[in-house]
């Protein structure tokens, strides 16, 4: 990567934000890092099972930039990489970038014969956590790059080693050490994204405590063909068909104990996974209990195309409770239905909390000299010239608008470049 000082720009975040603004930037002209955490780009979109506004699978989108960005020589990707520090100033950043091991070498050809030979087990993260995967594994069906990668938490390396025997291509190296590289840009895009509020957080709602209670991002890899279940919604307790489901909106957000501020996304989530359940199962009943209902723009058309399912009610009352009958695995949701005027009890098999969009940087600072407001969002180019936030790091956004944001971002950080 050319490191000319003022010709380059460094994009920290590799999903839809962080991939947006790396091509919009490298396409004009520019030199471009893209650092990523995971070991694949992508980002939160990767893991949903269609998207606004045309809800389609998202794998199309993510494969056009993944082609943008392989046939584009000015943008040089970085994963299992992590910001150290940050120093210099608006065209003239230094950067040190921590480079995790993958313990796999680009003789990978994805043959799946390490797969096959490994004993060990890890939690699937992808699936938050519904399925497993072994310790060298293929993130998921459409990862970007094509390469296999080691968790070394649970990896038994060289007292194991069977997946090293197993590699015709020589492509696993188990002491590959992390090392440190240090970047030049004039300008730095924080397109960082966010996590699931947590659920555990809100006792009450019984996440963690029942199977059959699950967030809306196991919903979105439920009902997604490259899934835990394939497709299939089913009951985690016990594998079961649904048929009739709960869905409590603001499950974290808009409440001063969590997530002060509405999420944006989650109103048209819970919709849209209502048409996964009617489509799959013809004869299921939802529940949707929500505090206000908020379908920015175009959207309210599929609002209003939802309400006319007979099979859909909308509820307006806050949840206080979510119980379980600890032989069957049925849950009775405990709510205020504020039209009636009266507190009511809704036997369901499977509820889905909206929980909120909670910012990276809300726990995880940056390295660097930017501001948050007080929900842990960067404030974009508030303290420090050259640098700007892209996408969910600054909001709640959808898809549709991080894109939008991320395309702004991009020339503000060239502008950037272009003053020095």
């Amino acid at each position: 990567m050319a490191e000319e000082k003022g010709k380059s720009i460094i994009v920290v975040g590799g999903g839809i934000s962080g991939l947006t603004t790396a091509v919009e930037t490298a396409e004009v002209g520019y030199e471009v890092a893209l650092i990523e955490k995971n070991p694949y780009l992508g980002g939160r979109v990767t893991q949903l099972n269609k998207y606004f506004p045309k809800l389609c699978p998202p794998n199309c989108g993510l494969e056009i930039n993944f082609r943008r960005i392989k046939n584009n020589p000015r943008v040089k990707v970085y994963t299992l990489a992590e910001v150290e520090k940050v120093s210099g100033s608006e065209g003239d950043f230094e950067v040190s970038v921590k480079l995790n091991p993958r313990y796999v070498n680009d003789n990978c050809t994805g043959c799946n014969a390490c797969v096959d030979v490994c004993p060990v087990e890890r939690s699937n993260d992808f699936n938050f956590g519904m399925d497993k995967t072994k310790a060298i594994y293929f993130p998921h069906e459409f990862a970007f790059p094509v390469k296999y990668v080691i968790d070394d938490k649970v990896c038994k390396k060289e007292e194991c080693a069977k997946c090293v025997s197993a590699c015709t291509y020589k492509a696993i190296d188990l002491k590959m050490q992390p090392k440190v590289i240090t970047l030049k840009a004039g300008s730095i895009v924080w397109a960082t994204g966010w996590n699931p509020y947590d659920a555990t957080k809100m006792d009450n709602l019984g996440f963690g405590k029942y199977e059959n209670v699950i967030t809306n991002m196991m919903m979105e890899r439920l009902a997604n063909m490259t899934g835990p279940t394939k497709g299939k919604i089913l009951r985690p307790s016990d594998g079961k068909e649904v048929k009739k489901i709960a869905f409590v909106q603001c499950a974290g957000s808009r409440d001063e104990n969590h997530l002060a501020y509405c999420s944006f996304i989650c109103c048209l989530a819970s919709m849209k996974q209502a048409t996964y359940m009617r489509e799959q199962y013809p004869e299921s009943e939802v529940i949707i209990f929500y505090i206000d209902i908020r379908a920015p723009g175009r959207n309210e058309k599929f609002y209003k195309k939802v309400q006319k399912d007979e099979k859909i009610r909308f509820i307006k009352g806050k949840v206080a409770q979510i119980e379980e009958d600890p032989q069957t695995k049925e849950l009775t949701v405990i709510a205020e239905d504020a039209v009636a005027g009266k507190k009511i009890h809704e036997k369901v098999e499977m509820v889905v909390l909206a929980t909120g969009m909670s910012p990276v940087t809300r726990d995880a600072k940056i390295p660097a000299g930017v501001s948050y407001d007080e929900d842990g969002f960067i404030i974009s180019g508030s303290n420090s010239e050259g640098m700007y936030a892209a996408g969910c790091a600054k909001k709640p956004l959808d898809v549709y608008s991080s894109v939008q944001d991320s395309t702004a971002a991009a020339l503000k950080a060239i502008q950037s470049l272009v003053r020095r």
